[in-house]
């Protein structure tokens, strides 16, 4: 990330998806938890007082609630790996990190998960 960049940011978005390597975990959908932090400027959002000039963050959601509902990953590595394209391609956001916590996947654990960082090309 660039220094005095601005991030607009989603914790803990509670979202249900089929994800896992083990037959019980492709039998039904099973929570995870995303926290996204999106790289960019708001100046012109700011400037403007203007949702088409910054990143909506409810849009960002709602997609990666249709992602949770439409696809079935097995890894979490993959799903994290779909989120950042998503953000930088679709809401053209110029850095993303993305950290998808499953939380039902290790009983002594309260998450498993991981965390990535990615650039617009």
């Amino acid at each position: 990330m660039n220094p005095g960049m601005d991030i607009v940011f989603i914790k803990q978005l509670k979202l249900e998806t089929i994800i896992g390597i083990h037959d019980w975990e492709r039998e039904k959908q099973q929570p995870i938890i995303l926290d996204i932090d999106i790289g960019c400027s708001i100046k012109s959002a700011a400037q403007s007082d203007q949702i088409e000039h910054c990143i909506d963050y409810f849009s960002v959601c709602e997609r990666m609630k249709e992602l949770a509902e439409t696809h079935q990953y097995q890894l979490v590595e993959s799903f994290a790996e779909e989120v950042s394209r998503i953000i930088l391609q679709e809401f053209m956001a110029q850095w993303v990190r993305v950290k998808l916590n499953k939380p039902a996947a290790v009983n002594e654990a309260s998450g498993v998960g991981v965390m990535i960082e990615r650039h617009h090309d």
